[in-house]
């Protein structure tokens, strides 16, 4: 083949662009260790979910902006080969903000068309819908925009009855539209190279505006598939759950479909329960008369009998004592529980904290 016709099917295929550098605050204190892109979810990193299904819809290369530990994606990763991609990573020096940093990353693509994705979304919008609508409508860039129940908590992005995105609003308490910006965009590539260079670009605030007021087809693509910001604790175990049980669309994941996923090495006592899409790390114990209830518990965790974890995240290495209670509880990489403390919503523990015995309580009963 040519060197003129590797350029021509180079553009004819798609290229993607994964966001990772944030720090992931809202996770503290798992993303102390890892970034948030990278912590275990339903078995495996976050982002391995997304890269299968980006190569599930025919895409091979795969460019990773990232920032905040960057050296642990391409230490797990490598070249992508394992997963049939080619993987490239490139650091932003600073914060770029999304547009500043899909720019930063700009020399390393080739394709005419660049799917962009926000590296803590859990989606199962068709990717191969989304590419054909940008391209049939021959849009400079494309949106997926989701309907969501209450969109106050979000800025609208209304359409004209063809589609083409019309504005960007703020939050209101009367918003005109009940979709929102999911976080995945298409770029033609001229595009991308038009945004400036070396300093922090927001897409919504700059970029799309810009984009409009120009003339540009700002294109919507709206559906009702699966959407979940993977941001805060909460919609992090319900994510990891909802792909447990099947309801999130996965290629990546290690094990069957159920109520639990359990990794090799674990031990599971006969007369616990696991429920909810609980997912049980590698090497993890789960003692006599436990429940563990959409939860999840990194490697190595270990559960002592009749403890009960409810809608929590347990770090690697963390022991929990005998009958403890945690609902909506994150803790920290080799904490330990004392038996029967309780730990109820919002409490987080940081890493190797030890908690005696009856330590913490939020009812007065022991």
């Amino acid at each position: 083949m040519s060197a003129d016709d590797q350029d021509r099917t180079a553009r004819s295929t798609a290229e993607a662009v994964v966001l990772v550098g944030g720090r992931g605050v809202r996770l503290r204190p798992l993303t102390l260790s890892a970034p948030k892109p990278m912590l275990p979810t339903a078995g495996v990193p976050f982002l391995r979910h997304l890269l299968s299904r980006i190569r599930a819809a025919g895409i091979e290369h795969v460019v990773l902006g990232t920032s905040y530990k960057a050296e642990v994606f391409a230490e797990h990763f490598g070249d992508g080969a394992d997963l049939g991609l080619s993987l490239e990573y490139v650091v932003e020096p600073e914060p770029l903000d999304t547009a500043g940093a899909i720019r930063n990353v700009a020399d390393r693509l080739s394709a005419d068309d660049v799917l962009v994705f926000n590296g803590d979304i859990l989606s199962g919008v068709d990717l191969t819908e989304l590419l054909a609508t940008h391209r049939d409508t021959a849009a400079d860039v494309t949106l997926h925009l989701v309907k969501v129940a209450d969109p106050r908590r979000f800025g609208c992005v209304p359409t004209d009855p063809d589609g083409r995105v019309t504005a960007f609003l703020e939050k209101t308490e009367n918003p005109p539209v009940d979709q929102i910006n999911a976080g995945c965009y298409v770029f033609r590539r001229e595009v991308i190279d038009r945004i400036p260079a070396g300093r922090p670009v927001s897409v919504e605030r700059e970029t799309f505006p810009e984009l409009l007021a120009s003339g540009a087809r700002v294109q919507g693509y709206v559906d009702t598939s699966y959407w979940l910001d993977m941001g805060t604790p909460e919609a992090f175990v319900r994510g990891s759950a909802d792909l447990v049980l099947g309801e999130a669309p996965t290629n990546a994941l290690p094990g069957e479909r159920g109520e639990a996923l359990v990794l090799d090495g674990a031990s599971i006592a006969a007369d616990a329960r696991l429920s909810g899409g609980s997912s049980i790390g590698a090497d993890c114990v789960v003692e006599s008369g436990a429940h563990v209830a959409e939860s999840v518990l990194f490697n190595g965790v270990r559960v002592a009998e009749g403890a009960v974890i409810e809608r929590s995240i347990v770090g690697a290495g963390a022991t929990i004592g005998a009958g403890a209670v945690l609902r909506g509880a994150i803790i920290g990489d080799e904490a330990h529980i004392g038996p029967r403390c309780e730990l109820l919503d919002g409490v987080r523990v940081w890493p190797g904290v030890d908690l005696p015995e009856h330590g913490v309580r939020f009812s007065a009963d022991c």
